[in-house]
């Protein structure tokens, strides 16, 4: 009994002592001075001001006679807003011990503390705050999310230090922000280094938190049209903070980014404060930014989408032909990647009408369920999903990643997983032809990396990546379609999402050697692109109802232009021969003049944005208006080419309006034509023959291409198992013969 009653008081006298932060003594007072005026310049800053009253007293305090009157006294104003009290000792051994601030967080938003250091061995090495509830989702994948509510952050910026100053006293500032509400139990953990955490575990302490409600608001989110739609919300505090929280997100939401979807109706939920909110629907609205105050009273919000131009009421339809729902930015916990309702939300939210799913090596056999062949279930027309596949991370990847669409059955023969694709690019189209799919490469830049920014660019790649490589042999094949009819191997070559020289490069040696490959606008979400779907597009032309197969074959024909959806090439057409309509071709018997036509829009802001525009072709984004302005005004060009040179030009307001456009464009030799507003948008290409003959545009691009053979091998031979040796080697072969025909018959240099 008399061990029991010693027990109760021990740990009743422990309790007590959470209350009351130990006293420091003998600290000197001007250092400590200054180290609190700066404290309370950064309680000003984080939107956590020192109450009129604390001001006073700590200006007495700091008014004392002696140093202890001074630390005394600051401690006595400053103690009680003190979560935790952590003790450094002489061997530099770090301990904690709650303090008397109580631990009340709010749901949905950030609450500021104070942390008390007593450092007795004058460390100046950061401290450090860490939680097993504040982890990232990425960090610890074996948790449960329902563990990670909490997030947090210190403040070791000017107006303090990165650093502990190494005073005996001082006080540092941490920030936690609560996902949830009601009562929530966190470990803190504290360290100032590897090897510095105390024994015991007493470096750590467990805090039970009240976390508050916040208050839901409900969304009224409609289109242009007054009709309830979903659109993107970016949603910041007065000091820029995100809300809700990035790090503690979970499906629909994604942690990489700052915005969120959602759709009339649903709601929101933040704490009282002022907010500046940011709403958008994609590229082709206008973003609209306004400044809140939210209190108990908001009930309901209202916005209205604005829009600078609508394609699709010309039946140019946007899609993103690449899309993840698993792997590079997506969690792998608590499932393997997201679900398709997850993905359609964000199509939705960017007025994104085709969005295809592709599974890849990451979370395959489990993402694999989703595919069906045919629309998911969770599509409403006019916004479609679709699962397919791309080739990344197993098969053929080395040689140079392919997109699969439109496929009847996503494994290829022999096993029901990735683990037994064919290591030869050509190997997998003549499957995916054969059943009447739609391919093309993705990533196209990677790998073909060149000095210089000229288009055609003349430098020998690399052909080292995950891009088009072998691509350079595949287009000179044809395989065997779904009735028995020879047919291109490869359909596509993806766009936007690589430097546009690279990209654009292949592609134009390509169309000088007489091949017809189309583009096609691609993200690469969320491993290029994790910012948001559709950032990379496709706009096909339909006449009829919008449905995945047609929209496929558009991309097919050739009757899209691809771009960031911030310009729009419309019905580009030379004399009557319209883009991807028939072979897009206009016969002329001799060289003439001919008449181009399209549509032009862009939209730019008015100030110009250096940094964006000035930046490196090789840097992200890859293609953006920005880089199309012309010096600092408003304007961009529009470009006519002729194989791949600029045959003419008109130059463009950039203030959202649907221009008519014109070019007269003399013909001397069987040539493509096709425009663009570099780098933002390019329309797939018009052929123009003259007596018949095939596009033989210039010696200089077969002879690119013939090398590009040559050195793609040299790379990726060592990537194809021995079964399939001869078959690469038939390939490369038959490559190398097309080629050198083909710089026979080139007669221009």
């Amino acid at each position: 009994m008399k061990f029991l009653s010693l027990l109760t008081l021990s740990l009743f006298s422990s309790s007590l002592a959470f209350a009351e932060l130990r006293q420091v003594s003998e600290v000197e007072a001007q250092p400590l001075i200054a180290q609190v005026k700066r404290l309370t310049q950064a309680l000003e800053f984080v939107g956590t001001p020192l109450t009129a009253a604390q001001k006073r007293a700590l200006s007495k305090a700091m008014a004392a006679e002696d140093d202890d009157g001074v630390s005394s006294g600051v401690q006595a104003v400053l103690d009680p807003l003190c979560l935790a009290g952590v003790t450094i000792n002489p061997e530099s051994r770090v301990k904690v011990a709650p303090g008397p601030a109580k631990p009340v967080l709010v749901e949905g938003g950030w609450t500021v503390f104070l942390v008390k250091v007593h450092n007795e061995a004058g460390v100046t090495a950061p401290l450090r705050v860490q939680s097993p509830n504040a982890r990232s989702m990425h960090n610890s994948p074996k948790e449960d999310l329902r563990d990670r509510w909490l997030d947090l952050s210190t403040l070791d910026k000017q107006p303090l230090t990165a650093t502990l100053g190494g005073l005996e006293l001082e006080y540092r500032i941490l920030s936690l922000y609560s996902r949830d509400r009601g009562k929530r139990e966190s470990k803190l953990q504290f360290d100032v280094g590897q090897g510095t955490q105390d024994l015991g575990f007493r470096n750590e302490s467990d805090f039970l938190f009240t976390c508050q409600p916040a208050h839901e608001i409900k969304l009224e989110v409609l289109d242009e049209n007054g009709e309830p739609t979903t659109a993107a919300f970016e949603i910041r505090d007065q000091l820029g903070r995100v809300y809700p929280s990035q790090t503690k997100r979970a499906a629909p939401d994604f942690a990489f980014h700052p915005q969120i979807y959602r759709a009339h109706g649903e709601t929101i939920r933040l704490p009282t404060g002022t907010y500046t909110i940011r709403n958008y629907r994609g590229p082709e609205s206008l973003p609209q930014e306004r400044k809140l105050k939210i209190d108990q009273s908001t009930g309901k919000l209202s916005f209205k989408i604005k829009r600078w131009i609508d394609p699709a009421l010309m039946g140019w339809w946007s899609g993103d032909h690449h899309i993840h729902a698993a792997g590079c930015a997506h969690y792998t916990n608590p499932t393997e990647g997201v679900h398709a309702p997850d993905m359609m939300r964000h199509c939705l939210g960017e007025d994104l009408k085709v969005g295809c799913n592709l599974t890849w090596g990451p979370c395959f056999d489990y993402q694999k369920k989703f595919f069906t062949g045919k629309d998911d279930k969770v599509s409403r027309y006019p916004y479609l999903l679709r699962y397919d596949i791309e080739v990344s991370g197993f098969g053929s990847h080395q040689s140079g990643h392919l997109c699969l669409l439109r496929l009847k059955n996503q494994m290829y023969p022999g096993g029901d997983s990735k683990h037994h694709w064919p290591k030869l690019c050509l190997n997998t189209l003549r499957w995916a032809k054969k059943q009447g799919a739609l391919v093309g490469t993705a990533h196209s830049g990677w790998g073909l990396s060149v000095p210089g920014d000229e288009l055609p660019n003349y430098n020998p790649p690399p052909f080292d990546g995950i891009g088009a490589n072998e691509y350079i042999v595949d287009v000179t094949h044809t395989v065997e379609g779904p009735d028995g009819k020879q047919v291109p191997a490869i359909d596509f070559l993806a766009m936007v999402d690589t430097p546009y020289v690279w990209e654009l490069n292949i592609w134009y040696h390509i169309l000088n050697c007489g091949f017809r490959t189309r583009i096609s606008g691609e993200t690469d979400f969320p491993c290029i692109y994790g910012e948001r779907v559709g950032l990379g597009r496709s706009y096909v032309k339909l006449d009829n109802k919008l449905t995945f197969n047609e929209w496929c074959e558009g991309i097919r024909r050739g009757r899209n232009y691809v771009g960031d959806g911030r310009s729009h090439l419309i019905g580009f057409q030379i004399n009557d021969a319209e883009m991807g309509v028939g072979d897009s071709t206009v016969r002329l018997d001799k060289p003439a003049t001919v008449t181009a036509r399209v549509k032009a829009a862009a939209l730019l802001p008015e100030k110009p944005s250096p940094g964006l525009r000035d930046l490196p072709y090789e840097r992200k984004p890859y293609w953006h208006i920005e880089r199309s302005r012309l010096d600092d005004s408003r304007d961009v060009t529009v470009e006519i080419l002729v194989n791949g040179q600029v045959a003419g030009q008109h130059r463009l307001r950039a203030d959202g309006t649907l221009k008519d456009l014109v070019f007269e464009v003399p013909i001397e030799r069987s040539s493509w034509v096709a425009t663009r507003i570099l780098p933002s948008s390019h329309t797939n290409p018009v052929w123009v023959t003259v007596a018949d003959k095939p596009v033989r545009a210039s010696r200089r691009s077969a002879e690119w291409c013939l090398r590009g053979v040559n050195d793609c091998w040299k790379q990726k031979e060592k990537f194809i198992d021995q079964d399939e040796m001869e078959d690469a080697r038939k390939a490369y072969n038959h490559a190398r013969d097309t080629y050198r025909r083909i710089i026979e018959e080139s007669k221009i240099r």
